[in-house]
């Protein structure tokens, strides 16, 4: 019998996103005899004890009985438990800093640790992500707030709201005003993006259209690979080549900075890729976008005015174009900051059924069975060692 524990998240803010809903939990336990599914006590997860109980899943305190672990978020370094299997969004394969303590200390507690952010298909593609929602969430954001700076329309907040289908009614009957849109990126939060704009009867207009034009009515752009990055020295985009050598690329996003009234920004960003735009763009008398929904959340990333994370009660910051000091929003020479690193917790429940059901399609079968690629692969540490394809984290790992 193989025992997996659902974690109660313990990172601050609290995330209230689960890796598995009850019926799916209740799934396995028909489908998979060999396998008991456990959850750890919460009064913030969006599926309630009770409804997991209901379920026939147990309600525990102590996970020191399971065999293999799964969260959302960091886990904080005194709630690791030594010599467990975990599985949760890691943070740390860029060496981010606020991360390194924990990583260091997965390595001394000899943690085997599998990150969903590295699992992926045979071609690269990502198997599990809250991207989409993240899109669809930051984008109704980014429109909120411009409508708040502007005046010309409202939107209610998404958490107000029972769930995804509950949110698409609000936006029945909304008339936006010509505004323009531009939409960076072709991942799952460019998906989620463009779902908004869809249901918002955003029309969709080519790159080249909404540099020379305007129009009578909201329509948006999107940009992605080559409408976006331009090699140095003239030679044609790859895909692959911009992702191996992205230092030899210049972005082309500086003239839709002078076109666009909002910016949905959906790319992945490393420090070595260019960025949308820079400090002096921005501060440039023609730069003419209000609003930034930052749904990659880099912070100094691809988008240099963000200043670090809002939160979802107040997911909206002001950047002064002049000064870049972080002010109230919806001021006078600033522009609008939409920059959460938590976006789908205000879909919960739908994001979390999404989730589970590409972990039980993609990986359980892979987990349980053991010595699958899909698996290996996303390896990052095993019984406190860092596994081949994660040597270079050795100086983040020791602090050297």
């Amino acid at each position: 019998m193989i025992t997996i524990g659902l974690l109660r998240e313990g990172k601050i803010p609290a995330d209230n996103r689960v890796a598995l809903t009850p019926a799916q939990c209740k799934w396995i336990h028909k489908n998979a005899p060999q396998v008991r599914v456990v959850v750890q006590t919460s009064a913030n997860r969006c599926y309630s004890d009770k409804e997991y109980r209901v379920a026939g899943v147990e309600i525990l305190e102590d996970m020191a009985d399971c065999d293999i672990l799964f969260g959302i978020k960091e886990v904080p370094v005194n709630d690791l438990l030594a010599g467990k299997t975990y599985l949760f969004f890691s943070h740390t394969k860029k060496q981010q800093p606020v991360n390194r303590q924990m990583f260091q200390a997965i390595l001394q507690k000899k943690v085997t640790l599998i990150d969903y952010e590295c699992l992926e298909h045979d071609d690269g593609q990502r198997i599990l992500g809250f991207g989409f929602f993240a899109g669809v969430v930051g984008a109704h954001n980014g429109m909120m707030a411009y409508g708040r700076r502007t005046g010309l329309y409202q939107l209610d907040r998404v958490f107000g709201q029972h769930g995804f289908h509950e949110l698409i009614h609000t936006y029945f009957g909304l008339r936006l005003p010509a505004i323009k849109v531009v939409v960076t990126g072709s991942g799952r939060v460019a998906h989620g993006v463009l779902e908004v704009m869809n249901l918002l009867e955003v029309v969709e207009v080519e790159p080249e259209e909404f540099l020379e034009r305007n129009f009578a009515y909201p329509v948006f752009t999107q940009l992605k690979g080559a409408s976006l990055y331009a090699h140095a020295h003239g030679v044609a985009y790859h895909r692959d080549d911009f992702h191996q050598r992205p230092q030899d690329y210049l972005c082309k996003f500086v003239p839709f900075t002078q076109t666009a009234d909002i910016l949905m920004n959906g790319i992945y960003w490393d420090r070595n890729m260019p960025r949308l735009f820079e400090w002096q763009d921005l501060a440039n008398a023609g730069f003419r976008i209000q609003t930034i929904a930052d749904i990659t959340d880099d912070r100094e990333g691809s988008v240099p005015c963000n200043l670090g994370d809002s939160s979802m009660e107040d997911p909206v910051y002001g950047v002064d174009k002049k000064s870049r000091d972080r002010t109230a929003p919806y001021l006078p020479g600033s522009v609008d900051m939409m920059a959460v690193g938590n976006l789908p917790n205000e879909l919960p429940r739908d994001a979390s059924r999404y989730f589970g059901q590409q972990l039980i399609k993609y990986v359980l079968d892979d987990l349980l069975r053991g010595g699958a690629a899909i698996i290996e692969r996303a390896t990052m540490v095993r019984e406190g060692q860092l596994t081949a394809p994660y040597h270079y984290l050795a100086g983040y790992a020791t602090g050297d």
